[in-house]
This record gives C-alpha cells, sequence and structure tokens, in this order.
C-alpha cells in the first residue's frame, strides 16, 4: 500500500462534507464521547501578538485506531489588516497503530461546519421543541453556518442577528432573509430581541455581553465564543440557575464562558450539569421541562474535527469528485477513502448506521 500522503485543499473538503453530513456524524461522534469509546482529548493554546495558535488532538479508537490533529490560527483583526479569515489552519490524520500520516488538509471548513454542528445537536437535545426566534451575535462566517446548521433543527420563523459592525449585520440580515425565507432582523443591541428562544454567541469578544435581563425562561443559550481564558461572552451571573451544559467539561473550566463563572464565584463544577456527549448518549437527560433555561458551552472537541471526515469517506460514493486534487497520484483520494472505510466495515461502525 502507497505511503503516501494525501493533501485536501478547502474546496476539496466543501466538496466532500455536507452541513447535513456534519451534523450526524457530529451528533455520534458526541455520543462515541458519552459512551466512553473515544480518549480523552487534549488541547494546548499558545498566544502571539494580536492572536493566537490552538492544538487539539485525540484519538478515536474504532476496529482500527486514527489520530487526529488540528491546528487552528484565530486572529479577530485579520479581516481588516489583511483580508484574511479569523480562523486558518490544518488538520492532520494519521494512523493511531503505526504513526503514518494520512492526510493533511485545510481546517477551515472542518472547523466551521463541525462548530455549528455541535450547536444544531446541542439544540436537538437542549432547546424547546417549539422554538421558533433565535438570536445570533457575531455576523462572521461561523455566525453564517451557524444559522443554516439551526435551521436544519428548528423551525425558524423569525431571526435577530447583532454584530459590532452594523453594515455587516445588515449584510447578513439581506442575504439570509432570501437564503431562509424567513424574516432575518439586523438589530443594534440585544434589547430589541426579548422574545428570543434560543441565543447563539460567536464572537471574539473578550467582555460579557450577554446578561439576565435578555433572556427569558425557558430559553437555550449556546456560547461559541470562548476558546481561551480571555475571551467572554456570557455574564457569570447568567449561568446561576440555569441548567449547564459543555462539551468538554475540564477545557470548559479552563477557556469557556464556565471559566468565568468559575472564577467569579457565581458557579462550582459540580453545578455542571453533564457533558453534552453523556445527554446524546442517553446517559443524563436533556431538557425536562420548557421552564428550564439551558446553557450550552462550546469550547471545541477533537472528535469532532475527525468525525465528519469518516461520515465523508462514507457518502463519497454518492458525489464523485471532479476537481484537482494537490496530488500527481490520483489514487490517493481512493486510498484514503479505503483507510476510512475499513471503519465502516467494523462492527462498532455498524451498530452506528442501524441507530435512529
Amino acid at each position: 500500500m502507497t505511503t503516501q500522503t494525501l493533501v485536501l485543499t478547502r474546496n476539496d473538503v466543501r466538496h466532500f462534507v455536507t452541513l447535513n453530513d456534519c451534523i450526524a456524524s457530529i451528533e455520534q461522534a458526541f455520543r462515541l464521547y458519552g459512551e466512553g469509546k473515544t480518549s480523552v482529548p487534549s488541547m494546548m493554546g499558545i498566544h502571539s501578538r494580536d492572536g493566537g495558535f490552538h492544538v487539539k488532538a485525540g484519538i478515536l479508537p474504532l476496529k482500527r485506531n486514527y489520530f487526529a490533529a488540528k491546528v487552528n490560527a484565530n486572529f479577530p483583526h485579520n479581516r481588516k489588516r489583511f483580508a484574511l479569515p479569523t480562523i486558518q489552519g490544518v488538520i492532520v490524520l494519521c494512523d493511531a497503530d503505526n504513526g503514518r500520516p494520512l492526510a493533511v488538509l485545510d481546517s477551515m471548513e472542518i472547523t466551521a461546519m463541525r462548530t455549528a454542528a455541535a450547536t444544531a445537536v446541542a439544540a436537538k437535545y437542549l432547546a424547546r421543541k417549539d422554538s421558533r426566534v433565535v438570536t445570533l451575535c457575531g455576523c462572521g462566517e461561523q455566525g453564517k453556518v451557524q444559522l443554516q446548521a439551526l435551521a436544519q433543527i428548528l423551525k425558524l420563523e423569525q431571526v435577530f442577528v447583532f454584530d459590532i459592525d452594523e453594515t455587516r449585520a445588515l449584510e447578513f440580515a439581506c442575504e439570509f432573509s432570501a437564503k431562509l425565507g424567513v424574516e432575518v432582523r439586523a438589530i443594534r443591541n440585544l434589547d430589541m430581541a426579548p422574545a428570543s428562544d434560543v441565543w447563539v454567541t460567536c464572537t471574539s469578544s473578550h467582555k460579557p455581553f450577554l446578561k439576565r435581563e435578555h433572556i427569558q425562561t425557558g430559553t437555550f443559550i449556546a456560547a461559541v465564543g470562548a476558546d481561551n481564558p480571555e475571551k467572554q461572552e456570557l455574564e457569570p451571573e447568567l449561568m446561576v440557575g440555569a441548567k449547564i451544559v459543555v462539551d468538554i467539561l475540564e477545557q470548559c473550566a479552563s477557556i469557556g464562558d464556565l471559566h468565568h463563572a468559575l472564577k467569579a464565584g457565581m458557579v462550582k463544577r459540580s453545578d455542571v450539569h453533564a457533558e453534552l456527549g453523556d445527554v446524546v448518549a442517553g446517559r443524563k437527560l436533556g431538557r425536562v421541562s420548557d421552564e428550564e433555561t439551558i446553557i450550552f458551552d462550546s469550547t471545541g472537541m477533537p472528535c469532532k474535527t475527525w468525525q465528519p471526515l469518516h461520515w465523508s469517506s462514507r457518502k463519497r460514493k454518492r458525489r464523485p469528485f471532479s476537481g484537482q486534487w494537490n496530488s500527481p497520484h490520483d489514487h490517493l483520494p481512493l486510498f484514503l477513502e479505503q483507510e476510512m472505510l475499513c471503519i465502516c466495515n467494523s462492527q462498532e461502525a455498524t451498530d452506528l448506521r442501524n441507530e435512529p
């Protein structure tokens, strides 16, 4: 078997991984994590001038073991200064049994989709079933995918969008009113969205802006933006009395909005209801009443990065690739597919496919 490594561009990844695929695969990733079938993921953060780098890595042990590591750069001022995306990076996929590098691919598409997919999965289990009104804070690329993902789960009737760049919010509202066929309204302050069933915060804010007075009883809040200890979107008081669900407890306690609530003494670790994997796996209950206010603190889980790649390889026969690969060898896509599909032949994957 060839030992060459496949290189995939952002367009290549976009071709193979759809948002619907990603939501389904991320739900399975959380289930596997909740059932203890994936290793505890690891993370490292390195600060740089005006930004930073995050490394997240983990192993998914099925019939074969796979290792994935994502290296992402996060520079909030890139758009204005250099006309570059805020987040850029790569993912490295290896055979965890012998260390062989299988693929290197652009991380932007996977990062955007898997983050939004995690919100969608959380909303499926934690939002009220009759949720119709969403307020989205942050109208960047992540905000766009967040809204599209929620539209797959909820029957949206109205959307409010907020951004510190008012022009950007207006453009976002115009674009998504047409795309979703619902009213999307740009607002200048959060007091203009008092009846929201769901709030999503996906910003680079270092100061809390979502407060208790903005939230009504029964709301679901997905806090997405805090991925280092300096970032913060929710005021700590908002977590008091709320049902708190996290993607990874240790990670959220270190870098998420939970970190700030713990530091302020507003909550304790024991106040966290569950990790989302426990809810998806059925080990903990999700929403049990329409009166619960539920906060999902999302900081990113490495196996969520790998899982869409596994899922997309299963779907590849339905979407033949017609583009150009960053490799002189046409058989490399098939090579990677064979490496991934060996997982789909395992009993674990068969069980997953048979689940409702």
